[in-house]
């Protein structure tokens, strides 16, 4: 047993008993001096926790000084056990010695400092008892573990790579408790890491995918490791996002499951890019379809009106060439000028050029009204449903009969362009709706979101009537 002094020159006993007695000077002069002088960290508090005094190396160990008497129970940012959870202050070993009344000794803590590394310590807290028996107060010893510097390195270096990742990453225990949040977590779910850090990963979690996390953690508990499960996950603003998740379970020293940590990856440009894939796919499949289609009417159209073979090959060479050139109207070129949609041509002109191979004689097609500039992106709107109107027509309309013919109308207002397709002679009209091909979908979207208008088709018995109308200000 060794004796210390006290303020009141009285002994105080420091041996492997539960506890210490003091006087009610805890914290006075010689109880300061004692600390300041000795080789280990260590601070007081008072019955209640809050720090009263500590000394230069528990400065060191927390990394910061905290305001005395403002701080219970620890100065650290926060405590840590060995396998990386979260230790609440108030479940510290000195609150603990001070809560229960008994010594806790030689406890195994990490201290998170400011700068984000974790300091290995053992933790000697003992509560004080006055003279008459009362507890008064505590005093902390905090002795850091041995140097590791290789797995120190290690560590730091694991940090800086997950701090500085533009992936979601974070770690939770096995009850789904948050214990880690990256820098790309803020990002992507919006949660400060003080805010997302001590709650449940269940807040990310949509309410109609609510049995997916008792899953995950059963796997976990299992030690399986899931790759790349694509789900849905909700933001602080409320907004869903598309991710592709990895869990890997984490393990402590003895090799015992004791959470998971997660890396989450935005995929949402990459599902915007799958769905961009597939219209484009049904759309080529449409053309091509509808160019197989389109070239058997023109042969049909063409032996009508011919009478040898060579007559019927030069007019047919003629309109699969205007078929051609209307085609390539609804593909956007490819430039590596930065204007490259700065093209411009006039309606009237796209509109001879659309419905040349059906109208060679000039006899089947007639364009009326103020014609108007088309540049950019209208263009290739614009051609792609004048191909789409003339290739229906020249399958099942008008424009598939030598009586048949189609009157287009150009309306232009302050506000709206109108277009008026009308066919008339063809084949008798027994569809009554537009149905939902491909064809319409693409129009009614192109319609809609790229010129700020609307498509209208009615049945009539004489032919096909078809309004377009489109912003001014998008042409």
């Amino acid at each position: 047993m060794r004796e210390h002094s006290r303020g009141d020159d009285s002994p105080v006993v420091a041996s492997s008993a539960p506890h210490a007695t003091v006087s009610e000077t805890l914290g006075g002069p010689a109880s300061r001096d004692f600390l300041e002088t000795s080789p280990v960290a260590g601070y007081l508090t008072d019955e209640a926790g809050i720090i009263i005094y500590y000394n230069q190396l528990a400065a060191d160990i927390w990394g910061g000084r905290p305001r005395l008497r403002e701080v219970r129970f620890c100065g650290s940012l926060q405590l840590r056990t060995p396998d990386g959870r979260l230790l609440p202050h108030a479940d510290s070993p000195v609150a603990t010695a001070l809560r229960e009344k008994r010594a806790v000794r030689n406890y195994r803590v990490l201290v998170e400092r400011p700068d984000g590394s974790l300091l290995p310590i053992r933790v000697f807290a003992t509560p004080i008892f006055n003279a008459r028996g009362d507890l008064s107060g505590g005093v902390n010893m905090l002795i850091e573990e041995p140097d590791d510097p290789p797995a120190d390195e290690i560590t730091q270096r694991m940090r800086a790579i997950i701090e500085s990742s533009d992936d979601a990453i974070l770690a939770k225990d096995l009850n789904g408790i948050i214990t880690d949040w990256n820098r790309g977590a803020e990002q992507l779910f919006g949660y400060t890491r003080k805010e997302a850090v001590g709650r449940s990963v269940t807040m990310l979690i949509p309410p109609d995918r609510a049995d997916e996390e008792p899953s995950i953690l059963a796997r976990l508990r299992l030690g399986e490791k899931i790759d790349h499960y694509e789900t849905v996950r909700q933001r602080k603003d409320g907004t869903l996002v598309d991710i592709s998740l990895s869990v890997s379970p984490i393990r402590n020293r003895a090799g015992h499951v004791i959470g998971a940590s997660k890396i989450a990856r935005d995929i949402t440009e990459r599902r915007r890019a799958e769905e961009q894939q597939q219209l484009l796919i049904q759309e080529m499949n449409h053309r091509v379809k509808n160019l197989f289609t389109v070239a058997s009417s023109l042969v049909s159209l063409s032996a009508r009106t011919t009478k040898t073979s060579a007559e019927l090959a030069a007019v047919l060479r003629e309109r699969l060439g205007a078929l051609s050139q209307a085609h390539m109207l609804t593909v956007p070129a490819a430039s590596a000028e930065p204007d490259r949609l700065a093209h411009a041509t006039t309606l009237h002109s796209l509109l001879k050029t659309v419905l040349a191979p059906y109208d060679q004689g000039g006899a089947h097609a007639t364009v009326r009204g103020p014609d108007i500039v088309l540049t950019g992106r209208s263009l290739t709107s614009f051609a792609l449903l004048l191909h789409e109107f003339a290739t229906n027509a020249a399958k099942y309309g008008a424009l598939s009969t030598e009586q048949g013919g189609v009157e287009i109308m150009c309306d232009s207002g302050d506000e709206m362009f109108t277009l008026t397709w009308t066919e008339r002679g063809g084949p008798p009209v027994e569809r009554t709706s537009d149905g939902e091909g491909f064809g319409t979908i693409l129009a009614r979207a192109t319609i809609g979101s790229q010129l700020g208008g609307e498509i209208r088709r009615e049945w009539k018995p004489d032919g096909l009537v078809i309004r377009l109308t489109a912003a001014r200000d998008r042409l």
